[in-house]
């Protein structure tokens, strides 16, 4: 099907303009106001400047939906919304919202947030649909900068081929009209409106419907999403992954009532306060786990990127059990939650989790774990668990494991979706933490299944493994933040020991280095959310370097504030989180060497704190792992100059003083 030639809404896409009979919609502060015509097309303004138009409309089995406004209801909403195991413990939420009847149970509702614009389609009958597609279009005037991560596969130009994806890439920074228009980017997008506005797009309560990718046309951005697959055949590594050989002519069906997700317009005047945006929690269904008391965020010991690289052991190290008691009693000593037992425990060539290798007797590890503290995390590639998934979650419940990393997603259509919820909801029954790798950003999952802790779709340190210097993660790492991570958590997984500088940096598969000095490394801890956080490098190494190790294992994973301090995508960060009366602060800054001036006011007044300050030594330009620690006492009419080396961070723990 040529999406091009899809007949949808009627909508001009022209001046960004307030037109005549406009329905007006104003966020609870009025910076923000939309205007929707009789039609359905829209306009967004910031502050009184117009920000972008855009495209609105559903091709469904029985037609084309093309406005008809039949009745307007309004509502507000204040208050704040609980959000366990994440970067706030409540979130406060404003807005204003509009809902717009259309013919045939059909409805358009828009909200307006002090910190966005989001809209959504609403079906409230009882009879099936099918959706042949959806139009998704945001226009602009000028040419604003792009920050886009492209599919890094299939074929310039075939939308389909570039499908089957990791979500893995970093950013392509670019004026509008130089975003490949052969390429899909995948969500979330960030647009720099000059001085008017910072924008991005993403996406949030995704359910038994596609995520979407988008495309460049002109001076828009097009919506692209997957049609619903028809026919399968096994591929991908170690053809643990479904390749999609033939899809069907529509995107969703629907059996009856439900919400399509929200298209998430995140708005701000600068980079701070987008790097602050929490709209994709705020627009996700509400917690479907009852009970959340068992699930318990917190810090694990990897193997897989440090290639159970264990030294000064009587033992061949690899996967087997003796390595798995060394890294037990390495989070144990240390304090740290789990242990992973990545890639290799089972064996792949039976395609089932069940046909565990003969060098592992899990069982054994269980109960050695258990004695010491520590909880045991599998890794499971996609189609062995999809195929045995409730007699998986439910033998490994049983066994003591507490819970799994899913691998090799690589999709966003509707059936990859409905596999995802399938799976937070069964490893809820039983349990169960999940961490899902090989796919898109959360678009809120993590409110609505809070034990799914963790999602990749993030181009992480395990790309340091084989990327060469062409890849400037220093600069990826002080985008992020503004970008893939206000769509929610993120398992980047850092915390190597061994750290280059720009000059010195390359791939190594089973002795890997981060780019960028150890501060930088130990600022990630505060600077990412993670409330389900690795730790990288070997219980060898962390050995060697127990000063870093103590301070890594006393950062929490989960926060009661995070305020994020100063900020400009692309060259530097800086986030203070707090946890009960204890702080932590964490800066880090691309290859360009800078002092950071930090102002201590977010502390209480009149408390004076002990600061443990972790900062690049002054020979950390050439030999990336020096730093230097220091302690120090302040309070909140203290101002700090500290300098950062290139690829350079900074660690701060504030403890209030005895």
């Amino acid at each position: 099907m040529n999406r091009n030639c899809i007949l949808l809404l009627s909508i001009a896409i022209g001046a960004l303009k307030a037109m005549a009979g406009d329905y007006k919609l104003v966020s609870p502060d009025g910076k923000i106001n939309v205007n929707v015509t009789d039609q359905l097309g829209y306009t967004v303004s910031y502050v009184g400047t117009p920000i972008l138009t855009g495209g609105v409309g559903l091709e469904i089995s029985e037609g084309t939906i093309k406005g008809g406004i039949k009745s307007v209801a309004k509502k507000s909403q204040i208050g704040r919304v609980a959000s366990p195991f994440y970067r706030a413990d409540s979130i406060k939420e404003a807005y204003n919202e509009t809902t717009f009847k259309l013919a045939g149970n059909w409805q358009l509702q828009f909200r307006a947030y002090n910190e966005g614009v989001a809209y959504r389609w609403l079906y409230s009958g009882k009879k099936k649909q099918t959706i042949i597609d959806e139009l998704v279009e945001y226009s602009f005037e000028g040419d604003p900068e792009v920050f886009c991560a492209y599919s890094k596969t299939g074929v310039p130009g075939d939308f389909d081929s570039q499908l089957f994806n990791s979500f893995e890439n970093t950013y392509d920074e670019k004026k509008l009209s130089g975003v490949d228009s052969l390429r899909l980017s995948f969500l979330p997008l960030y647009v720099s409106c000059g001085d008017s506005a910072k924008l991005v797009i993403s996406e949030s309560d995704v359910y038994h419907y596609p995520g979407y990718f988008l495309n460049r046309s002109g001076n828009a951005l097009k919506g692209v999403l997957p049609r619903v697959p028809a026919e399968f055949c096994p591929g991908g590594y170690t053809d643990i992954q479904m390749h999609v050989a033939r899809r069907e002519p529509f995107i969703a069906t629907l059996d009856g009532a439900q919400s399509l997700p929200w298209r998430v317009m995140m708005l701000g005047s600068d980079d701070k306060s987008i790097a602050s945006n929490q709209l994709n929690y705020l627009l996700a269904e509400p917690s479907a786990i009852s009970d959340i008391s068992w699930i318990r965020p917190g810090k694990v010991a990897w193997d897989w990127w440090n290639d159970w690289g264990l030294s000064h052991v009587n033992f061949p190290a690899g996967i087997n059990n003796d390595t798995y008691k060394e890294y037990i009693d390495f989070a144990a000593a240390n304090g740290i939650e789990y242990v992973i037992l990545d890639d290799g425990w089972s064996d792949h060539s039976a395609r089932s989790l069940f046909a565990v290798i003969p060098e592992i007797d899990l069982e054994e590890l269980v109960k050695y774990g258990s004695d010491r503290g520590v909880g045991l995390i599998l890794w499971a590639g996609y189609l062995p668990f999809e195929k045995d998934m409730e007699a998986v979650c439910r033998h490994y419940s049983e066994l003591g494991i507490k819970g799994f990393k899913v691998d090799f997603l690589d999709r966003n259509d509707r059936d990859m979706i409905d596999f995802e919820q399938r799976a937070a909801a069964t490893c809820a029954k039983y349990h169960l933490l999940l961490d899902i790798h090989g796919t898109h950003a959360p678009a809120g999952m993590n409110r609505k299944w809070p034990n799914v802790l963790n999602f990749e779709g993030v181009h992480g340190l395990e790309n340091m493994k084989w990327s060469d210097g062409s890849v400037d993660q220093m600069r990826y790492d002080v985008t992020i933040p503004f970008i893939r991570q206000v769509s929610g958590p993120m398992d980047y997984t850092q915390g190597a020991t061994r750290n280059s500088s720009r000059s010195n940096y390359h791939p190594s598969n089973t002795e890997p280095m981060s780019q960028g000095t150890r501060c930088h490394q130990l600022a990630l801890y505060m600077i990412l959310d993670a409330p389900l956080t690795m730790l990288c490098d070997s219980p060898t190494a962390y050995r060697h370097e127990q000063e870093c190790t103590d301070f890594i294992a006393s950062v929490p994973t989960v926060w009661n504030e995070t305020r994020v301090l100063d900020g400009k995508i692309g060259e530097y960060i800086v986030t203070a989180r707090r946890k009960g009366s204890d702080w932590y602060v964490g800066g880090i800054t691309s290859w360009t060497p800078r002092e950071i001036e930090i102002d201590f006011s977010f502390l209480p007044q009149g408390k004076e704190y002990e600061a443990v300050i972790f900062a690049d030594g002054a020979n950390a330009a050439k030999i990336a792992s020096d730093y230097c620690r220091a302690v120090e006492k302040v309070n909140s009419e203290t101002v700090k100059k500290i300098k950062l080396a290139p690829g350079g961070g900074f660690a701060i723990s504030l403890t209030p003083a005895k």
